[in-house]
């Protein structure tokens, strides 16, 4: 999982992109990038860290350019040491293209190949966006044949790359002397938007990962970059759209609205906090069913994004809610860090628990989800040492029992807790007095109380149902393979 940002401006846009990226840090935590444009000239700077961390003052003032793109990386396990794979990418030949990619291609092995021994194209990393950046770069090519580019000729690219490409992507690549394009694939599965703002030298444009980079930045949420859809913007902010997909379907994934994506941001015309909350009411039916509710004293979020869901869920059972939990701001989210032993040593870093609240009390933890299980195991302990009774867990989301292949990074089914594992068995594991999980089906009706027009979810890593079609298990053994798993 990553953060994408471009910006057509009217003016400097170094400022407006970081401070964008600042907005998305919460996609990524590994490492960040800037590529402006300027007078024939690309300038980038990147490097492993927050953002804050990797852009000095000096660094932003070589970043000159009235248009460019950013990049904030969350890593798979192979590439969370590898300098070479952050991004913004670049390729000179055709025209010079900067480009940015969030999501993971489930055929990049395939057309990897296919670029050095069709296409001819050298790819000098194992990261997939590099395989996406050539596979664009060459139709690219193909559709100019030598000409210069126009607006449809980009669009014939894209709609190449979409015949090629699997997988999910959300891209947006600064062409030299021309424009800004974004692509998005068309499952939809990343999400991407679009915003403007009018100066008064003209009217100004921005792509992002989330809305709240949008209109955190002072821009207006034009709408969301559709599946399939490609956009062109000018270096003088002229804007062309096209459905470059023979056939799309609306299919994100709905772990961006449980756990990845900020709550003040609209993805696909959703709210993300309303979502939350819409899940904690079909989550309440739920523990009303399975749990005595004289049983529990009080219902405590795990902060951040499970409190929206914890305290919709505590309203609609008539149940007490504190805030039992204190977080270090300066903690990264113990998920998406690299390495079990890291994620380990920062929960208790990042959370402290309020004695007070938890002494001979019986209690309600909400969570977003389980996924490895570690923090979850941690926070009930910390629960009990605080002093509860009896701790009873919840979460917002179902099992999470496959691997996920359009990138979020737990490829291998050994990591997650809940495979091959029934909830009794989980519960035990992680030492709760009870265990309630989210139902699939409730969780993307919450979403389809939102928005009717969902064709279908993303949602693999809880039912092993992936929408493009093309995973089989002989692909999850090798991705298990390559980590060293069994």
């Amino acid at each position: 999982m990553s953060g994408v940002v471009g910006v057509v401006g009217r003016g400097p846009v170094n400022q407006l992109i970081y401070d964008s990226l600042l907005l998305l840090q919460h996609r990524g935590q590994d490492a960040a990038g800037i590529t402006t444009y300027n007078n024939y000239f690309f300038h980038t700077h990147r490097g492993p860290g927050l953002v804050r961390d990797v852009f000095r003052t000096r660094n932003m003032r070589s970043l000159v350019g009235n248009s460019g793109v950013g990049h904030v990386r969350y890593p798979t396990t192979d590439s969370a040491e590898n300098a070479d794979e952050v991004q913004p990418f670049y390729v000179n030949a055709p025209f010079g293209i900067s480009f940015v990619h969030n999501g993971n291609l489930s055929n990049w092995r395939q057309l990897r190949q296919e670029l050095f021994s069709i296409d001819r194209r050298h790819i000098n990393t194992n990261s997939d966006s590099e395989v996406l950046l050539n596979v664009f770069a060459h139709e690219l090519q193909r559709a100019a044949n030598g000409g210069d580019l126009t607006p449809d000729i980009i669009f014939d690219a894209v709609t190449a790359v979409h015949r090629r490409a699997k997988g999910a992507y959300a891209v947006i690549a600064q062409i030299a002397h021309y424009g800004l394009v974004a692509f998005r694939d068309p499952n939809g599965i990343r999400p991407l938007c679009i915003g403007s703002q009018l100066t008064p030298e003209g009217k100004e444009w921005m792509i992002a990962s989330e809305s709240v980079a949008v209109t955190g930045c002072g821009f207006h949420l034009e709408r969301d970059v559709l599946p399939g859809e490609a956009i062109f913007i000018d270096l003088k902010g002229n804007v062309q759209r096209h459905q470059c997909a023979e056939s799309t379907q609306l299919s994100p994934c709905v772990f961006e609205y449980v756990y990845f994506a900020r709550p003040d941001s609209t993805l696909d015309g959703v709210s993300v906090y309303d979502a939350r909350l819409k899940m904690g009411e079909y989550l309440g039916n739920k523990v009303a069913k399975q749990l005595r509710l004289a049983d529990i004293d009080v219902v405590m979020p795990i902060p951040d994004s499970a409190r929206p869901s914890a305290m919709q869920l505590a309203a609609q059972l008539n149940l007490n809610y504190r805030e039992g939990f204190i977080k270090n701001r300066y903690i990264g989210r113990t998920f998406i860090m690299p390495g079990q032993a890291v994620r380990k040593k920062s929960v208790r870093q990042k959370l402290s628990a309020i004695p007070m609240e938890f002494k001979g009390k019986n209690v309600l933890l909400v969570d977003d989800s389980i996924v490895r299980g570690t923090t979850s195991r941690e926070i009930v302990e910390m629960a009990r040492s605080a002093g509860a009774n009896k701790v009873f867990f919840a979460s917002a989301a179902p099992p999470v029992r496959y691997p996920n292949v359009y990138g979020i990074d737990m490829p291998t089914r050994r990591e997650l807790i809940a495979y091959g594992k029934t909830v009794e068995d989980v519960a035990l594991e992680i030492g709760v007095d009870g265990l309630v999980y989210q139902d699939l089906d409730d969780l993307e009706q919450a979403l389809r109380d939102l928005n009717p027009d969902f064709d279908r979810f993303e949602s693999s890593c809880f039912d092993a149902d992936y929408v493009t079609g093309d995973i089989t298990a002989e692909d999850l053994d090798q991705l298990e393979q390559e980590r060293g798993g069994s």
